[in-house]
């Protein structure tokens, strides 16, 4: 990576909007060149998506979220990618990580109900060959993600209790 492509991915991190106009103004650069470098970050994978992320809370008050932490058995001569590959391709699944520790996958989900994320676990996740057994967590509120504070209605605020 060169300077000027951290320097973008920063830049780009923090506000995926940003043209690249408005970055090569903003770092001092030649408009063509960010524009070259935008191009090869996109096509050689580093740059994924370009996303907003929303306060889901003021979005839609029924999305239901989860954590569901998974032990498998590894697939011989493939260990966990193939798992992960079949399983990444539910569309619930929003997230999908290799984990150390206790369990061994850290799947994050997404429903329209609490009966909808368990429907999933306990019909098509829970059910895989491999899978040895997994650990629901619900998602009650969300304070902050990918580095930034939600900050949701007032009315949602406990009142302080004086003894």
């Amino acid at each position: 990576m060169t300077e000027l492509q951290n320097k973008i991915l920063a830049l780009l991190k923090n506000d995926a909007r940003l043209t690249g106009d408005k970055i090569a103004v903003m770092l001092g650069a030649d408009k063509k060149k960010v524009a070259e470098e935008i191009a090869l970050l996109e096509k050689s994978g580093v740059i994924v998506k370009y996303a907003a992320l929303l306060n889901e809370e003021a979005v839609n008050a029924q999305r239901v979220e989860a954590l569901i932490e998974v032990k498998v058995t590894p697939v011989k001569a493939k260990g966990f990618d193939s798992l992960a590959e079949e399983i990444y391709q539910f569309s619930e699944v929003q997230s999908l990580y290799l984990m150390s520790g206790a369990y061994d996958l850290a799947v994050f989900v997404a429903g329209n109900s609490l009966r909808e994320v368990a429907a999933f676990v306990s019909e098509k996740l829970s059910v895989m060959d491999n899978v040895l057994s997994t650990a629901t967590h619900f998602i009650l509120k969300k304070y902050k993600t990918e580095g930034v504070v939600l900050r949701g209605s007032e009315s949602g605020k406990r009142m302080a209790v004086q003894p």
